[in-house]
């Protein structure tokens, strides 16, 4: 999975390299972000994603900017990241958080197979809320039309975790002891459903809307 351009260089023992851990990373996030470049500008922007395989798939407006240029061949960097706990150290200097990334390169391709196009945005339905696609109306034709899809080959990827506590230097331990060290943990917490104001009464939350907090659950 990694080359020489996703090897982790800084704290090299925090690097992964095999898919089951990339995957289950990829699989968690909710958001990506995407780096491109146009007209010699550099752009990181926010996106929704999905992973089938070994692909991951990227959608948008096929107005997007990011989504011409990606489809032009332009190489890009998607990376995700879930920060699991703030660590506090006796120092400011070892002060971290702890987190679990992951950093895909390459050449994305636009989708252009209606069955894969349609493949893929049920992937990334399903990356939001699994169960959804049964509940809800298909694209139509035109919906379709608007959307474009890419798929990015996970040729080039790599995963990078901290976890555990602050690493305090043996020196502050005496001149320090008073200072709090360890670590808050970070989680994502679910709230109730809220209906939409035009929700006819009655309709019940779906059992997958109602799971949904498991996801999130360590």
């Amino acid at each position: 999975m990694a080359g020489k351009r996703t090897r982790v260089k800084r704290l090299p023992k925090r690097g992964h390299y095999d898919r089951q851990t990339i995957d289950a990373i990829l699989d968690e996030a909710l958001v990506c972000h995407i780096g491109f470049e146009a007209e010699g500008q550099p752009y990181v922007i926010p996106s929704l994603h999905a992973r089938v395989g070994d692909v991951l798939y990227l959608h948008g407006s096929s107005a997007s900017r990011m989504l011409r240029r990606l489809g032009e061949g332009v190489p890009c960097c998607v990376t995700v990241t879930l920060v699991d706990g703030v660590v506090l150290a006796r120092a400011v200097f070892d002060q971290s958080v702890n987190y679990r990334s992951v950093v895909v390169l390459g050449t994305a391709q636009p989708v252009a197979d209606p069955d894969e196009k349609l493949a893929a945005l049920e992937a990334l339905t399903e990356q939001l809320v699994p169960g959804r696609w049964a509940d809800t109306r298909p694209p139509t034709r035109q919906e379709l039309k608007a959307t474009a899809i890419l798929a990015l080959p996970l040729d080039e990827a790599s995963a990078k975790i901290r976890t555990g506590p602050p690493g305090n230097a043996p020196e502050d331990a005496e001149d320090y002891a008073g200072t709090w060290t360890g670590v808050l943990p970070i989680t994502q917490v679910v709230g109730a459903p809220v209906p939409a104001p035009d929700l006819p009464k009655g309709v019940k939350v779906p059992q997958a809307l109602a799971d949904y907090g498991r996801r999130f659950a360590r």
